[in-house]
C-alpha cells in the first residue's frame, strides 16, 4: 500500500511539474505592427503581394512570445510546421491585415509560415496554429493604430512628429505604453517603422510591457506616406 502511495505521489508531482513547465513556456507576447511606407522606403527591395498593394495601414508583423528578461524562445517545435489548411477560414482576413512586402512576396504563405514556425510554435501550449493567427487578427481589430495617430493630428504624409507625441497618442487610445521601432532612410531620416504592444499569455489582453526591446529612435521621426 505504501509503495502504491509513493508511486501515486511521484506521478502527481511529475504531472504538476509538467503542467507548470507548460504554463511557463513564455511570459508575454509582443504584438508587432508594421508601417508599410517605412518598410518600402528603407528596405533594398519591397514587393507587393499577389493580391495587390496593401491598404495604407499598419499591418501585422507578428505575435511573438517573450520572456520578462527580454530574451525570447524561437523555433520551438519542428514537428509542427505551418499548415495552410488549418487556417483556411482566416486567409482572406490575413491577406488584408497581415500582408507581406518582402521580395518575392507571393500570397503571404511564406511570411506566415516563418512567423508560425519561429514564433507561434513557442506558444503552442496555449494557442494552436489556428488560435495563434486568430488571436493576432483579433488584436489587430482591437488596436487601430492609424486611427489613434490620425485622431491626434499625426498623418502619414511624410511629416515629422515628436516621438513623445506618437507614444502619447497610442497610449491615450489603447491605455498602454507602446515601444516604437524606427528605420533610417537613405537621407538619414529616422522613420516610424514598427509599434510593439504587450499582450498576456492568453494572446487576448493588452498589458503593460514587462520589458522593452533594445534600440531607440530619434526625438523627431518621420511618418512616411504609402
Amino acid at each position: 500500500m505504501k509503495t502504491c502511495s509513493g508511486i501515486l505521489i511521484r506521478l502527481s508531482f511529475a504531472l504538476c511539474l509538467a503542467l507548470l513547465c507548460a504554463s511557463e513556456d513564455f511570459d508575454f507576447f509582443y504584438f508587432v505592427q508594421q508601417w508599410p511606407g517605412s518598410y518600402c522606403d528603407t528596405k533594398n527591395s519591397c514587393c507587393y503581394p499577389t493580391t495587390g498593394k496593401p491598404a495604407a495601414d499598419f499591418g501585422i508583423h507578428g505575435l511573438w512570445p517573450n520572456y520578462n528578461d527580454g530574451s525570447y524562445p524561437s523555433n520551438c517545435d519542428s514537428n509542427n510546421p505551418f499548415n495552410q489548411n488549418k487556417i483556411s477560414d482566416l486567409i482572406s482576413s490575413m491577406q488584408k491585415k497581415w500582408p507581406t512586402l518582402a521580395c518575392p512576396s507571393g500570397n503571404g504563405v511564406t511570411f506566415w509560415s516563418h512567423e508560425w514556425e519561429k514564433h507561434g510554435t513557442c506558444s503552442e501550449s496555449v494557442l494552436d496554429q489556428h488560435g495563434y493567427f486568430k488571436a493576432a487578427l483579433a488584436l489587430k481589430n482591437q488596436v487601430n493604430l492609424l486611427q489613434a495617430l490620425q485622431s491626434a493630428g499625426i498623418q502619414p504624409n511624410g511629416g515629422t512628429y515628436s516621438l513623445s507625441s506618437i507614444k502619447g497618442a497610442i497610449q491615450g487610445a489603447v491605455g498602454y505604453a507602446p515601444w516604437i521601432e524606427c528605420n533610417t532612410d537613405a537621407s538619414g531620416n529616422s522613420q516610424l517603422y514598427q509599434i510593439y504592444l504587450c499582450v498576456d499569455t492568453s494572446g487576448s489582453n493588452l498589458i503593460e510591457c514587462p520589458v522593452f526591446p533594445s534600440g531607440k529612435c530619434g526625438s523627431e521621426i518621420e511618418f512616411p506616406s504609402f
